[in-house]
């Protein structure tokens, strides 16, 4: 059981850690302009320097909400990753972590949400040949798998 805790424990840090990654830099898209080679992520747009993103005002509202769904992502699974250590040491023996599973299943929905409007909207709107998904957007999505299967075995998970 505690070979379970500590491995539970060790991905949900490493996905933490991965999601700050993958909002914070700026390699969800990589192509190739004329300028060299180009990548963008939630905040800049990067060629030789980096630049603020800029969107259509269409756009916009979309940047932002992908953002947000981003950073709230980070918030709760710092918040769960908090509340797991808290309830290890004050919950009584035979009970579950629900409510730390829950967090994280809601930062699993963060993920989603703001993940999916990335890929629906942002994908295809820049000007650059043989672009590709760049390794924060594949992150991204490795992130939204560990949430929910960290999420699941917290609410199964006894506490010994």
């Amino acid at each position: 059981m505690l070979v379970l805790l500590a491995g539970i424990f060790v991905v949900h840090i490493a996905t933490v850690i991965m999601l700050f990654v993958s909002t914070i830099a700026n390699v969800w898209m990589v192509g190739t302009s004329s300028f060299g080679t180009a990548s963008s992520g939630l905040w800049l747009l990067c060629n030789r320097t980096c630049e603020q993103l800029s969107v259509s005002s269409d756009d916009e509202a979309y940047l932002k909400a992908m953002q947000a769904f981003m950073i709230l992502a980070i918030i709760f699974s710092v918040i769960a990753l908090v509340m797991f250590i808290v309830q290890l040491f004050t919950l009584e023996k035979g009970k579950r972590f629900y409510v730390t599973g829950a967090v994280m299943l809601v930062c699993w929905l963060c993920i989603l949400i703001g993940v999916s409007i990335y890929t629906a909207r942002f994908t295809d709107m820049f000007e650059t040949t043989n672009s590709h998904h760049g390794y924060c957007f594949i992150l991204a999505w490795i992130c939204f798998c560990f949430s929910f299967i960290i999420g699941i075995l917290y609410l199964v998970l006894r506490k010994k």
